[in-house]
């Protein structure tokens, strides 16, 4: 039997996942480190996958916009408790391409577009009517027309080198399958829990 590739393998898990979701299966934690390798990781939401990697989209200003530019390097972290399954996946990160983050941004709620423009997101906020009175001023110059993607704001494509698959198994004899990236393809191994 032929073993599937790790990212048609993973699209088939996140299906399962999606579809007896409690919340919103997509959530994912991604991690990355600034210039001196210091750690920082928190909640994204996965946005698309397919043979050239993983996309989240962010404000490149933002803290992980600035960690990813300054070490191009992340960690996604799936975590499905209702299948007891999870996906560690590793990899070199690149900017994705202006028309497909276009593409996604004009696919986002109107609100949404309007607060990318409005957040200089990470950076000290003195008070949230500040925020609020940014918001509005947007929503009124664009009352009657479509929102641009902000130069700032785009999607990241980890491309992983590395994939792991874990699932749990009774007495903590837990599964893990990882699939290496090699110039010819994926090598697998099979670790200990």
């Amino acid at each position: 039997m032929t073993q599937l590739d790790p990212i048609e393998k993973f699209q088939l898990l996140f299906a399962r996942a999606a579809a007896g979701a409690p919340f919103d299966a997509a959530a994912v934690t991604l991690a990355t480190a600034d210039a001196s390798g210091r750690p920082a990781a928190r909640m994204v939401l996965l946005r698309g996958v397919d043979p050239r990697g993983f996309v989240v989209y962010t404000n490149y200003d933002s803290r992980k916009g600035r960690h990813l530019s300054e070490n191009p390097y992340a960690a996604i972290c799936c975590y499905w408790p209702w299948l007891d399954a999870q996906v560690r996946i590793e990899g070199r990160v690149e900017r994705v391409a202006g028309a497909e983050s276009d593409a996604y941004f004009a696919s986002r709620p109107r609100g949404s577009q309007l607060g990318a423009w409005a957040s200089d997101q990470s950076r000290p906020l003195d008070a949230r009517p500040t925020l609020e009175k940014r918001y509005e001023a947007l929503e009124a110059h664009y009352e009657k027309q479509s929102i641009p993607r902000p130069p700032h704001w785009g999607g990241v494509r980890v491309i992983p080198d590395r994939i792991e698959f874990w699932r749990a198994e009774a007495n903590r004899l837990h599964d893990r399958c990882v699939y290496l990236r090699e110039p010819d393809g994926w090598r697998t191994e099979t670790l200990y829990p």
